[in-house]
């Protein structure tokens, strides 16, 4: 932990003496935990971007190539953000940051991400999205002032739930996945903190979100890679040959969803760990509102890309996938002014670009973060 803190420490200095980390000019400061994930990597950069002060953690499991994540860190540290290398199950890491800088919000991204891998490696998902999100609603807790807090729940919370589209006040007690058990959890916990604790907590059910830097474990990343290197690709299909469709939702779309949401959190009302009034407890959808079958997007990536998939359609296996995906952002758009405006064909048309940008020459590329469009 020293030689993080002691990078950290370097990074600071180094910002401040600059003018690049002002933290007295009003603007928010705030820790962003998963930084070097695919959301959380873009949420930091459009706040440091326009003034806020961020601070990044990230554990760099190898969930996925560590090395994307590496690639991320690198461009957000050239525009003023630094990653903290550390885990959010590390209490003793998270005190010293607390202590080190006076976080008005945290956004809380990390988490282990995946639904099929739960069926593998269900203990993972317990460490990072149950104990490490009580870890941190801990130290939160114990903070004063206490920041407010901003966490990525999930539309896998919906689960079973056959009612679309899918709102905020719908049934989420039947979780098709751990993973989605987990996420269910988190925002049990979120309630439990807020009610007893005072902290003021936003939780957001993102939808599928796709985009440039995004996860390879993603399907239309998969897709992509398995297209261009002329390898099968996987369709899977209901038990009557229904297709399965998500409600895809782009990076950018999502970003102004996260930011809106710290924008207009309210402080929480406790310090020290003690409540003093009824804090702000929210829940969003965050998609794009117009479900897409999983096939129409490979017809558009074969678009893209110039070349046909080798398309192999099989059965869906009992994993924890759901057939179909659909937001009601009608919350969302009242409460955070939140509108979704890139559809999949744009969408994809931008990932696409990144994609054989960054992987050039069969080797990854340098890239720039925002070099593919503004937010």
């Amino acid at each position: 932990m020293k030689k993080v803190l002691s990078s950290f420490l370097a990074w600071d200095a180094s910002s401040c003496a600059n003018n690049e980390c002002d933290t007295q000019r009003g603007e928010m400061v705030v820790l962003v935990t998963g930084a070097a994930g695919f959301v959380g990597s873009h949420v930091s950069l459009a706040l440091r971007e326009r003034g806020d002060g961020v601070v990044g953690l990230d554990n760099f499991n190898s969930y996925y190539p560590v090395a994307l994540k590496r690639a991320r860190a690198k461009n957000l540290l050239k525009d003023g953000v630094f990653v903290v290398d550390g885990d959010i199950n590390d209490s003793a890491l998270l005190e010293r940051l607390f202590a080190l800088v006076k976080f008005t919000h945290v956004l809380h991204l990390a988490a282990q991400a995946g639904v099929r891998y739960a069926t593998h490696n269900p203990l993972a998902y317990v460490h990072s999205n149950v104990n490490g999100f009580v870890t941190l609603l801990e130290q939160c807790k114990n903070s004063n002032p206490q920041p407010a807090i901003v966490f990525a729940s999930s539309s896998s919370v919906y689960g079973l739930n056959d009612k679309v589209p899918f709102s905020e006040g719908d049934t989420t007690d039947r979780p098709a996945s751990l993973y989605a058990a987990t996420k269910k959890a988190d925002e049990a916990l979120a309630h439990t903190y807020n009610h007893i604790y005072g902290l003021s907590i936003t939780a957001l059910r993102f939808f599928t979100v796709y985009g440039p830097w995004g996860r390879p474990d993603m399907a239309y990343f998969s897709f992509t890679r398995n297209i261009v290197e002329g390898h099968p690709i996987r369709i899977f299909q209901g038990p009557h040959g229904e297709e399965l469709a998500r409600d895809f939702t782009f990076i950018d779309d999502v970003v102004k969803g996260c930011v809106a949401s710290l924008d207009t959190a309210t402080p929480s009302t406790g310090s020290g760990g003690r409540k003093n009034t009824a804090a702000q407890h929210r829940v969003f959808n965050l998609g794009n509102t117009h479900p897409v079958k999983v096939g129409t997007l490979v017809s558009i990536l074969e678009k893209h890309l110039n070349k046909k998939a080798i398309r192999h359609i099989q059965p869906m296996p009992n994993t924890g996938d759901v057939m179909y995906t659909h937001a009601n952002v009608t919350k969302a758009r009242l409460e955070l002014g939140y509108t979704p405006t890139t559809n999949l064909e744009l969408g994809l048309k931008h990932f696409v670009k990144w994609y054989q940008n960054y992987y050039k020459s069969g080797s990854a590329h340098e890239a720039s973060m925002s070099g593919y469009k503004p937010y």
